[in-house]
């Protein structure tokens, strides 16, 4: 299928070929008819896009802030790295979706194939969006006026924030596709409404649209007098800011216009230095507007498919999405004076170019062909050149290839797992991801021949023997399991699994293998060349040893996936595992005892499962600590590990600098950039594939390090 993606590094837009996505649970797989480009948060993207490395600086200080502390950790290579990858990584554009409904996902009620439905699906003729983001398109509406809803429920949250009442004075500020649908709901909603803008063609569209009074600040009138003649003198009742600009005047403005406690609603982008006398002497209410609606952002809501009860919250973005289209049905919300050009899918970049260039357009639509035939989820890749046809082959005559397909082509995996395995010579075939969009980036760039949205094509292709595994934590078990049954090697980035019956049903699976399959967990930090020399140095002395690890993680937020415990399984399981692994590693003996203690349960953390002290007890007598620390400060190094034993000290900081106290013939060991291991742990498992070894790491160690983590994050919760 044909997709339109922009290259945040250089701003371009291109129809890409993409396999069709994947319907997972709870979503709704439509074949696109219409779309429509947002003017102002996709012109935005484009301009960001277009714009040099400093001016996107500029844009983005927080981020460069970011920026500039990972440097200091990680070293200036790791982080250029990093911030190159990122914006390698094509955007899929669009939010405003309208088609027929193909497939429908596990636990989808109330639709059915066929259906005609909005939804906030990306430019492309096949989408796949959760239920709760779509919508029926009520008899009557066309394709082309639906395809508005997500913009109209924009301006209908702002108005809903605002709560304007029978017969109020309201002022709509900015009149672009949201300021001029919003006019007319307020219109509906029996309110006055006067509108603000600078083009005085859309001054003449927000009249039509049923605005009573219009005013442009450029137009060199009074727009202060303009609008206290309006309002009879007492001032509006209410603004919604529905522009787009860096400049603060348009929330300035707002407080001027309004009466005394009159409500200021900001649903556009605008800056925000603010005068706090304006506010101050009205009692002036500000609010910022959160894009749709009610669940926006939620992931319970978007993704878990879990709407809000409607008893206590009215109108969810759902629920917008359908007073936009009762409206348009009845006819109180006219959409078609709105649409200034018409391109059909093929000549989108067209319609971008005239977006970036500033000339006159408001609503840009674009039209599909039309879905005929099955959906193809697999598509082949031109021949490219890629990092692994730079590395010379490390294959002999006689050895056994290593043909890797890729299950998830994620951030991580295409910036470290991806190209440590094209360096180590595997043979990259197929990479699967379930949108499709990055199994294409990553495929073009690495040289894979096929991507697909479908797993199964590749568990059931002879040619690939074995799979990669890279995808959300829940996702492992079941990947690992099917991969074992199709009689591939499997590496599996960290965790191998979330619970205790998943790592029975693993173990079933290995048994049933034959032990003739290599099943190695992505613990890439004992491959790192600092801990080889340490493991090298603690061999010299079999006395106990005392370990201290501390991971200063970083805090990640309660809703993220990670912290969810069906899903990622909670940081314990998801990255502790690493220093668990780690730690296994250097004594090189079985752990027999295992606590864990977190922070206390506080109104100020929502989450202290992150907060932890992790004590492993060795068959040795060794003792390791893992301090895992979500409360810490991203300037201080994010792992150390320091280790006692026989009146000798060995600390390593970050992975760049390890220092020794003691020891015979050894001070320091130190590197230019960081090195955890992941070049030379994908390295050992290729070559452990190719000439047919036992994996690199033993079954026995990765079942046990994944169980004893298991069962302390368990112990945590």
């Amino acid at each position: 299928m044909k997709q339109i993606l922009q290259s945040l590094k250089t701003g371009c837009t291109e129809i890409a070929d993409v396999p069709v996505p994947h319907v997972g649970q709870g979503e709704l797989l439509i074949g696109t008819s219409h779309t429509l480009v947002s003017a102002g948060t996709e012109r935005m993207l484009v301009e960001f896009g277009r714009a040099n490395l400093l001016n996107k600086a500029r844009q983005q200080p927080q981020k460069v802030g970011m920026v500039l502390e990972k440097a200091r950790t990680d070293g200036l290579a790791a982080t250029l790295g990093a911030v190159r990858s990122k914006l390698d990584q094509p955007l899929a554009l669009g939010y405003c979706n309208v088609g027929v409904v193909l497939e429908i996902g596990a636990g989808v009620e109330g639709f059915a194939l066929g259906d005609r439905v909005v939804s906030n699906g990306k430019h492309a003729e096949v989408v796949a969006v959760p239920r709760n983001l779509c919508a029926h398109i009520p008899e009557g509406v066309t394709g082309e006026k639906a395809a508005f809803t997500v913009i109209g429920a924009i301006g209908l949250q702002g108005i809903r924030l605002a709560n304007p009442t029978l017969g109020e004075c309201v002022v709509v500020t900015g009149l672009g596709l949201i300021g001029l649908m919003t006019v007319q709901m307020l219109r509906a909603q029996g309110c006055r409404v006067m509108g603000i803008d600078v083009e005085a063609g859309r001054l003449d569209l927000a009249r039509q649209m049923g605005a009573e009074v219009v005013a442009s600040p450029s137009a060199g009138g009074d727009v202060f007098a303009v609008a206290q003649a309006f309002s009879r003198g007492r001032g509006v009742d209410a603004v919604l800011i529905t522009a787009s600009t860096g400049s603060s005047e348009p929330v300035r403005h707002a407080a001027k216009l309004c009466r005394k406690r009159g409500r200021i609603v900001l649903v556009g982008v605008t800056g925000l230095e603010l005068s706090r006398a304006d506010f101050y002497e009205k009692e002036l209410s500000f609010q910022v507007s959160c894009s749709y609606g009610p669940g926006r952002y939620d992931p319970a809501y978007e993704e878990g498919g879990h709407d809000y009860p409607v008893g206590f919250v009215r109108w969810t973005q759902q629920r917008n999405f359908e007073a936009v289209l009762d409206l348009m049905a009845s006819g109180a919300l006219d959409v078609a004076p709105l649409i200034s050009h018409r391109f059909p899918l093929e000549r989108a970049v067209e319609a971008y170019d005239l977006l970036a260039s500033g000339g006159p357009s408001l609503g840009i639509m674009l039209e599909y062909p039309g879905v005929s035939g099955e959906p193809e989820r697999l598509v082949r890749l031109p021949e490219a050149t890629s990092s692994r046809t730079a590395v010379p082959s490390r294959r002999r005559s006689g050895e056994n290839k290593c043909v890797v397909g890729f299950l998830g082509a994620g951030n991580y995996a295409g910036r470290v797992l991806i190209p440590a395995f094209s360096s180590a010579g595997a043979e990259l075939h197929t990479v699967v991801s379930s949108g499709g969009v990055s199994a294409v980036h990553f495929g073009k760039k690495f040289g894979f021949g096929r991507a697909a949205t479908d797993a199964a094509l590749m568990f059931d292709d002879p040619d690939v023997n074995t799979v990669a595994i890279a995808t959300r934590h829940d996702t492992h078990a079941a990947h690992v399991i099917a991969a074992l049954g199709a009689r591939k090697h499997v590496f599996c980035e960290k965790p191998l699994c979330l619970t205790l019956t998943e790592l029975e049903q693993i173990k079933v699976a290995v048994d049933r293998s034959g032990g003739e399959l290599c099943l190695m967990v992505g613990f890439n930090r004992r491959f790192a060349p600092q801990i080889e020399k340490m493991k090298a140095l603690l061999q010299t002395t079999a006395e106990p040893k005392i370990f201290v690890m501390t991971v200063n993680a970083g805090e990640i937020s309660a809703e993220h996936w990670t912290q969810n415990i069906v899903v990622g399984g909670g940081r314990i399981i998801g990255e502790a595992c690493h220093f668990i692994d780690l730690l296994r590693y250097l004594v090189g003996r079985p752990i027999v005892q295992h606590h864990a203690v977190a922070l206390g349960r506080h109104s100020e953390l929502a989450v202290t499962g992150d907060k932890a002290t992790i004590t492993l007890e060795f068959a040795d007598g060794s003792v390791g600590t893992i301090h895992y620390l979500a409360n810490g400060h991203k300037a201080f190094p994010k792992e150390r590990l320091e280790v006692f034993c026989a009146g000798r000290v060995l600390q390593l900081d970050n992975f760049r600098s390890l220092r020794g106290w003691g020891w015979s013939g050894f001070s320091k060991f130190n590197l230019w950039r960081q090195d955890k291991g992941q070049n030379a742990c994908a390295a050992a498992f290729v070559e452990a594939v190719r000439l047919g070894n036992p994996s690199p790491i033993s079954i026995g160690e990765v079942l046990e390090v994944s169980r004893v983590s298991i069962e302390l994050g368990e112990e945590l919760r």
